[in-house]
């Protein structure tokens, strides 16, 4: 898909149902975060409440991908496999997942601290969380992509503490799939791209290093990480933009 799939009244009724499974998923998911805990064991319980409340889990199958989480710890960015790994006090971890309702698809992501964390990992999680929602205030019909990725980079430079922005890794489009059109880098030039339609769906996730912006595939095929090995937060809402604005879906 090259352009833009926008919703009708019914779809988006299916969105924000979909969207409401995700969100409770997270927050029912984030509570079981702390020392000990296993990425395995995260994975299960949102498996296990996406199901149990009508949806299915998007990401599991997607492409070949094992889990319904991606768990990504530490200098992890994005697309971590949840299996034995077991979580330490000082950790930070994102817990990215998606939810297929209705044949349409919502995506979320939020990092959260693993017991008590270093005051760089505090800030680098609330400069992610800042862009993220810097770039949802000024979201609405006609603007521009290149706007939102001007906007979340600014954000996370005007941060500091030695954040930057990944470069390499975007938000996108989605609905009657999980990744289309538009991608939505979390660097750019203000006025370019794409003009965003009225009922269009967009993932806007700023992934965040405190260090390089280089990122390395790991060994099993998903996992990348920032070269350096410096953490990085991840941060992301499903919007759906109408002609008032936007609604977070997810």
């Amino acid at each position: 898909m090259s352009e833009f799939e926008t919703f009708s009244a019914s779809q988006i009724a299916s969105l924000k149902k979909g969207g409401a499974i995700l969100r409770a998923c997270l927050e029912n998911t984030a509570l079981l975060v702390e020392p000990g805990i296993t990425t395995g064991e995260l994975d299960m319980t949102a498996e296990k409440y996406i199901r149990d409340h009508g949806g299915k889990p998007a990401f599991k199958g997607y492409n070949g991908f094992p889990g319904t989480l991606c768990t990504s710890v530490n200098e992890e960015c994005v697309h971590g496999v949840p299996g034995k790994r077991v979580l330490m006090e000082g950790d930070i971890i994102s817990l990215d997942c998606g939810v297929l309702f209705d044949g349409l698809y919502t995506d979320a992501c939020v990092t959260l601290p693993v017991g008590s964390i270093s005051p760089g990992a505090r800030h680098l999680i609330a400069v992610s969380e800042e862009a993220l929602a810097s770039a949802i205030a000024m979201i609405g019909p006609g603007v521009r992509i290149g706007d939102i990725s001007s906007c979340i980079e600014k954000s996370v430079r005007k941060g500091g503490g030695g954040c930057t922005p990944v470069l390499s890794l975007t938000g996108h489009g989605l609905g009657s799939s999980l990744h289309q059109f538009p991608d939505i880098p979390n660097w750019g030039t203000g006025g370019t791209g794409a003009s965003l339609p009225e009922y269009t769906l967009i993932a806007v996730e700023p992934i965040v290093s405190l260090g390089s912006n280089d990122v390395r595939a790991g060994e099993d095929g998903w996992t990348l990480s920032i070269a350096d090995h410096a953490l990085s937060a991840h941060s992301e809402h499903t919007i759906l933009v109408i002609p008032e604005g936007n609604i977070i879906i997810a």
